[in-house]
């Protein structure tokens, strides 16, 4: 269903991939827009490896949400861990590309619960994320990608 990566030697492990969604922090998601036009956004995620999700959180209502309801497809992609090999002037950067399917959190202590753990990826500790869940918690839309497929690869860039 889903397309091979067609330059295996730039291909990276699964593991890999992993490891590079659990440590960025952001990554550009893409639905399906109006009049056929895809939509691009960066935002702040959470890898939850245990669920095979991707969590997000954002407005409860505006174009995302219209798309999302529209059409749950989406694709996720996350670059990051540049690095130096070979040629100084010629960095190596890895990617990952998801495809899912994507819904909103309707259940509100669902929605708590991610809310705090997303929050625990970008705040600097647990005290600051209850305040921050205590005052804007039940304000947030909580988003779940349910992967269907990864793959990652590393290109050099010249």
């Amino acid at each position: 269903m889903f397309r091979t990566i067609r330059k295996k030697k730039n291909e990276i492990s699964i593991d890999a991939a992993k490891e590079l969604l659990r440590c960025s922090r952001r990554g550009i998601l893409a639905v399906n827009g109006d009049n056929d036009y895809p939509y691009a956004i960066p935002i702040n995620y959470l890898y939850d490896e245990n669920a095979h999700k991707i969590i997000f959180h954002g407005a409860k209502a505006g174009y995302k949400v219209d798309c999302l309801k529209a059409c749950d497809k989406v694709c996720f992609t996350v670059c990051g861990n540049e690095s130096i090999k070979e040629e100084s002037w010629a960095p190596f950067l890895q990617s990952v590309v998801v495809f899912g399917r994507c819904h909103l959190v309707e259940n509100q202590e669902d929605i708590i619960k991610l809310v705090k753990k997303f929050a625990m990826k970008y705040y600097p500790n647990e005290k600051m994320v209850d305040e921050e869940v205590a005052s804007s918690g039940r304000a947030v839309q909580m988003f779940e990608i349910e992967i269907e497929h990864l793959s990652g690869k590393e290109v050099q860039e010249r």
